[in-house]
């Protein structure tokens, strides 16, 4: 949802991408959109490796008090769904409740046709889907999300729609249709560079692939894991 600012975007991008999140929010100004956009980048750190989720929090509660209109108080708001969002699915605190709440405040913030709605509405089916289990609403979010990204050509927030509807697809025994998202997730991510998001792409695609097939991407997977330190650390490969 932040949007990106004063600090040279493609080296934050580099960085960001090759799972240096601490190095890329050092190079982010004071405002307090920069200060929103630091706090994202912590949580995603958080996400991604499993641990620093107080340094996470103490950059969003610093964002929190510097935000000055809607637009960044919603940003800051859709940053602590996600935050909870993932203490909760990481199983480190249940936080189901406060990711709910965060979220509706940050709808509540924003007029209906805000660029920032995609990246909402995503974040939304995350907590419907692998929070409450409600399959229906999630694919509801995650096409709205994913409309949205289509038409503001956001190539990262696409990779990450598609993964999620391919996910659904695949619980529903539409083996083909998880197998094109995943494979447009995959395609996404090396398109952009987002080399810290690949593992997971290449192991969701080799789930729904001919066993030589997924043997490979499977093998590509832990090659990459392991380049990474381990990171994502929620990935988990057969």
């Amino acid at each position: 949802m932040p949007r990106q600012r004063s600090a040279d975007t493609g080296q934050v991008w580099l960085l960001r991408s090759r799972g240096c999140w601490q190095a890329a929010a050092e190079l982010l100004g004071d405002e307090p959109d920069s200060a929103v956009e630091r706090a994202e980048l912590l949580i995603e750190a958080a996400f991604f490796t499993g641990t620093a989720w107080d340094d996470a929090e103490t950059a969003l509660r610093a964002a929190e008090a510097v935000v000055r209109d809607n637009h960044e108080r919603a940003a800051a708001a859709c940053a602590r769904g996600f935050l909870a969002y993932g203490a909760t699915v990481l199983k480190v605190h249940d936080r189901l409740d406060e990711a709910q709440a965060a979220l509706g405040r940050a709808s509540a913030l924003l007029p209906p046709e805000d660029p920032a709605r995609p990246l909402l509405d995503f974040r939304r089916g995350l907590i419907a889907h692998d929070l409450v289990g409600d399959a229906n609403a999630a694919r509801t979010a995650y096409r709205r999300a994913h409309a949205g990204a289509e038409q503001q050509q956001d190539a990262h927030l696409l990779s990450y729609t598609w993964r999620q509807l391919a996910a659904i697809a695949q619980e529903d025994g539409n083996v083909a249709g998880a197998r094109h998202g995943y494979a447009e997730s995959l395609r996404l991510r090396e398109e952009t560079g987002f080399a810290v998001g690949l593992a997971p792409a290449l192991a969701s695609l080799a789930d729904v692939s001919p066993a030589a097939e997924a043997n490979q991407l499977r093998a590509e997977a832990r090659r990459l894991t392991k380049a990474f330190a381990g990171t994502p650390v929620w990935l988990t490969l057969d």
